[in-house]
């Protein structure tokens, strides 16, 4: 019998997570090739023999996703899977009419074939979009749950940039380990602030074997998502993160909305740095597309730890990488410090880029007078470092969750904006932990 040829779209994360639970073992399908997008130098790889395992001896290539209507052809494929996230409804319908256009069939994997069960309870951290507060939210949880005296095991949304096959699980027990690991940015700002509560963090590409340890040695398994994307693992109890500040996302993004429909709670982040009428329109989201979602009121407030860095300055505001790309978000912590501690003017980084985040600003114009963190690597990381000391400022706002700092060396002053998450009124999150009490 002939395999049905597939091509799985995706970003290095729920494509190689689709991949191994659904068509890995399965001898009626054969996965040609992954595309790639959204994450720089994610291309031109494959995925290793060692993971694809005995169906796949050769492993699997991955191109860029600017290839798909030659691979389509030139392959023969006849479906075509969708699997990366934090893109619109009007996105997603554009590559698939492109693809039934093509020829193929366009399908998405349902949560049922790929969320792994645990044998020790999981919470999982989701949102509507990049840069709703999981991280924060995460964090809370995380203390709420240590308070109950339980174990905690983080497990991260993946971000394997690096060798897949080194990547397939990844255990992150100290800051050592960030370097032995050679972390990117990005995934130092996620990995970091669980480190520095005293939390295991699991990571990798293979996420049946990466629960298998982790379950292991936790009274908890948190999930820690990533971008919009649904959990990879069922969890007992799912809380989604909504964002008042871009109100009415929460139903027109892909898969936003799908944890918005299988929220057991939904936190309305930001409330406030929100319009009143913006919280009530999220509000009424959540209750016309799941009535039975439990709703936390919660804020994100800023600290600064030298608001004298700011005052009277004119500053470059460094914020979170994903969140003004992919995210879309054009104001974050580090512009609410600016214009809480009086800065003269924030400075426009775009004169002064260099290197790879020319290329960044080009793919996302909307980014505007913010610098995202961009450190996918070490030579992006050093584009990022020549950028901050070219730029004609007098200090750097630094609103990423880890010290830039020890990464880049800056020419001049330079502040940190952190946040924590702050539930308002009630309920609280501890209200629906206690049960894992």
């Amino acid at each position: 019998m002939s395999r049905t040829r597939v091509l799985i779209m995706g970003a290095a994360g729920r494509d190689f997570h689709n991949f191994n639970t659904v068509y890995r073992t399965t001898d009626n399908y054969e996965v040609v090739c992954f595309t790639a997008t959204q994450i720089p130098d994610i291309d031109d790889r494959r995925y290793p023999a060692l993971l694809a395992g005995p169906l796949y001896p050769q492993g699997i290539p991955i191109y860029h996703e600017r290839e798909l209507l030659r691979l389509i052809r030139d392959e023969k494929i006849e479906e075509v899977v969708f699997a990366y996230s934090d893109v619109s409804h009007e996105y997603v319908m554009h590559k698939a009419s492109l693809v039934l256009a093509a020829g193929a069939s366009f399908k998405f994997i349902g949560t049922a074939a790929t969320m792994l069960p645990s044998s020790k309870p999981v919470v999982a951290i989701c949102a509507v979009r990049t840069g709703s507060g999981k991280s924060q939210t995460t964090r809370r949880v995380a203390q709420i749950l240590k308070g109950f005296g339980k174990k905690l095991v983080a497990v991260r949304h993946p971000m394997p940039y690096g060798n897949l096959a080194q990547q397939a699980v990844q255990r992150f027990g100290s800051l050592a380990d960030l370097e032995t690991h050679q972390c990117t940015i990005e995934e130092r700002e996620e990995y970091e602030p669980h480190l520095q509560m005293g939390t295991v963090v699991y990571a990798g590409v293979d996420y049946a074997a990466i629960l298998a340890q982790a379950q292991a040695e936790a009274d908890v398994v948190l999930w820690d998502g990533g971008n919009n994307d649904t959990p990879f693992f069922k969890p007992d109890l799912h809380i989604v993160v909504a964002d008042p500040l871009r109100p009415g996302h929460e139903t027109s993004y892909h898969p936003g909305e799908t944890n918005i429909r299988m929220a057991d709670v939904v936190v309305i982040n930001k409330e406030a740095n929100a319009r009143p009428e913006d919280i009530e329109a999220v509000r009424g989201a959540i209750r016309a597309n799941n009535p039975k979602a439990d709703i936390v009121d919660a804020a994100s407030p800023i600290f600064v730890e030298d608001p004298s860095v700011i005052h009277g300055r004119r500053v470059l505001c460094i914020e979170d990488g994903p969140t003004l790309t992919h995210g879309g978000m054009t104001i974050g912590a580090g512009v609410v410090a600016a214009q809480r501690f009086g800065a003269q003017a924030i400075v426009d980084p775009r004169p002064f880029l260099k290197g790879s985040l020319v290329d960044t600003f080009k793919m996302y114009p909307g980014i505007g007078t913010l610098l995202p963190a961009m450190g996918y690597g070490e030579k992006q990381t050093r584009d990022l470092e020549a950028t901050i000391n070219a730029t004609d400022c007098d200090a750097v706002v630094i609103a990423t969750p880890i010290d830039l700092r020890r990464l880049v060396k800056l020419n001049k002053p330079a502040t940190r904006v952190t946040y924590e998450l702050q539930e308002i009124g009630q309920p609280t999150l501890a209200d629906f932990l206690k049960r894992f009490a």
